[in-house]
């Protein structure tokens, strides 16, 4: 069954289920359901923990031998595994839906990984286990469901804050929700029961957000100007590299001029031919309002010239070019100002 990670303490109080199975690439919901499972084990009398990790060495027979073994001292465990690559292969599979067999009163399991594919979930060990138990996704969170989980996380920690400060928590924390449980279990050393404002945030906290490539695309063909710029600050303190930003410059041009010329012709836009799926497709559709072919002209020529210029490393300061560049795809009328290669 799944359950979503915002849901998860409603489930755990209906009771304690034989398997938890937990996948994503965000670590603070992750590892914060793995910890509330292990404090409900032990509150519920399964005081023997056993953790494996399923990498190269791993043998399955240990897993096998953790479920037929019980200790002089506890009959309840609960084990834990962890699969690094998200798959556990062959043997893995075989050794899961064996396990599943065992579990349930004394025994509980908990396995958890990386992000994994819809073809991972169709895989039989998973659905065993599924069947059985519970199983959660976890992906990193954005825009109100980000706020959402901050003002949920604040009232945890019993402290009040209004909509500003929920706001520059958010800001200064966005794509890394580990750094915001922290900063908030910090707040809530500094001002314990207390009722926040922006003064107290902005002097507790430091920014510690983190953004990838795919995050700044997303931003920039929405025309968000603000929090563009403040993406491609982070990734510049980050030390991305600027062909990379060219790269996906180039292949976001190549996607619009298609797109734009469908839409000239009047002909249908087959978007799943395009590797555009329907949460992005949006994204698409304001920047093509934003942009005529004049505009997206101008774009191809100064995106050519700046990946030109950063192979022949001619450009000082690289991401003041990306952010003219993100300026272009975004609308803002810069055509009659010139950046020339001795000011950037």
């Amino acid at each position: 069954m799944q359950v979503y990670p915002n849901r998860f303490e409603q489930e755990l109080k209906q009771g304690l289920k034989p398997c938890y199975v937990f996948f994503g690439d965000e670590p603070q919901q992750k590892y914060s359901m793995i910890e509330r499972v292990r404090t409900c084990a032990k509150e519920a009398g399964f005081t023997e923990r056993h953790v494996f990790v399923a990498d190269s060495g791993f043998q399955w027979s240990q897993l096998i031998e953790a479920t037929q073994s019980m200790s002089l001292f506890s009959s309840q465990q609960l084990i834990e595994l962890e699969l690094p690559t998200g798959k556990p292969g062959p043997e893995g599979s075989q050794t899961l839906q064996t396990v599943a067999q065992s579990l349930g009163q004394d025994i509980l399991l908990i396995v958890h990984g990386p992000r994994i594919g819809k073809d991972v979930q169709r895989g039989k060990w998973f659905k065993v286990l599924d069947s059985i138990g519970v199983h959660a996704m976890c992906y990193p969170l954005e825009g109100k469901s980000l706020s959402n989980w901050i003002q949920q996380t604040l009232n945890e920690f019993s402290l009040q804050a209004d909509t500003s400060c929920v706001r520059m928590i958010t800001d200064m924390t966005e794509g890394n929700m580990l750094a915001a449980h922290q900063e908030i279990q910090k707040l809530a050393l500094l001002y314990p029961n207390q009722v926040l404002t922006s003064d107290m945030v902005e002097a507790a906290i430091v920014d510690q957000s983190r953004f990838n490539v795919f995050q700044l695309i997303d931003v920039m063909l929405a025309g968000d100007q603000s929090r563009c710029i403040k993406i491609l600050y982070r990734l510049e303190s980050e030390g991305l590299e600027p062909n990379i930003l060219i790269w996906a410059f180039i292949r976001e041009w190549q996607t619009l001029q298609q797109l734009k010329e469908l839409q000239l012709s009047n002909q249908p836009i087959q978007w799943p031919k395009l590797g555009i799926w329907k949460n992005r497709q949006n994204l698409y559709m304001s920047a093509l309002q934003r942009l005529s072919p004049d505009a997206l002209e101008h774009i191809r020529r100064e995106v050519e010239n700046a990946d030109l210029a950063f192979k022949q490393n001619v450009i000082s300061r690289p991401y003041v070019k990306l952010a003219h560049l993100c300026m272009l795809f975004m609308g803002v009328p810069l055509a009659h100002i010139p950046l020339i290669d001795n000011e950037l």
